[in-house]
């Protein structure tokens, strides 16, 4: 990647209103250019080992840098960050990539799951114990992204289910995401697709145990 892209977020973290925006709509467009083309390369380094994603239209994975303010304190009518949601469907785990100046990371996993998602989920867990925790446990996994992210985890085992369970903290989850932090020098790194991917390579057996229920 260039510097395109997190210079204009740089500025527009700075200049928040349409005004601005507006005005310098032609940095806009050439930070996402270079935001498509690096997702775009991403993609190919992964299709390698995931030949899955190489359906995936690349601009159609990125989200709109619009916010919606209808129902938020915060008024700023443009997101401070570019996504991409690497996943061959809605609702599917995938691999995603968060690009903002000193706070970019790349994760892979199931996001904001339905509750039927997470009650089929986590009965897989329990029926696969050994294997979920096995492919947790793995050197790649552990080096890159540690541990799964425990971000709204339930202080309590969800009903329906064993307190006692030896997955029990597994069950409490309500994301199963993997989350790494990527400086701003690792985006502008000559080979920085093909760098990435090699993290998200650790990711592929947990994308594919979470979409396994739903085929």
């Amino acid at each position: 990647m260039k510097i395109t892209a997190l210079d204009f977020l740089k500025k527009l973290d700075k200049n928040n209103n349409r005004e601005w925006f507006t005005e310098h709509k032609s940095l806009y467009t050439a930070a996402r250019e270079e935001v498509i083309a690096f997702v775009n390369d991403l993609i190919g380094e992964i299709a390698i080992f995931d030949p899955e994603v190489s359906t995936i239209d690349v601009e159609k994975s990125l989200f709109r840098i619009y916010r919606d303010t209808r129902f938020s304190h915060n008024k700023e009518p443009y997101k401070i960050n570019f996504g991409a949601n690497i996943a061959t469907g809605k609702g599917k785990a995938g691999y995603y990539l968060h690009i903002q100046p000193e706070k970019s990371f790349l994760a892979g996993g199931a996001y904001m799951l339905e509750n039927e998602q997470l009650k089929v989920l986590r009965q897989e867990i329990i029926y696969n114990a050994e294997a979920f925790r096995k492919m947790v446990s793995e050197a790649g996994f552990c080096r890159y992204f540690g541990s799964l992210s425990e971000e709204g985890k339930l202080k309590r085992v969800p009903a329906g289910f064993e307190k006692d369970d030896p997955m029990a903290e597994y069950l409490k989850l309500k994301n199963f995401v993997a989350i790494r932090p990527i400086a701003d020098e690792e985006l502008l790194e000559k080979n920085a697709a093909k760098k990435l991917a090699g993290m998200y390579k650790s990711l592929k057996p947990l994308k594919d145990f979470l979409n396994a229920p739903f085929l």
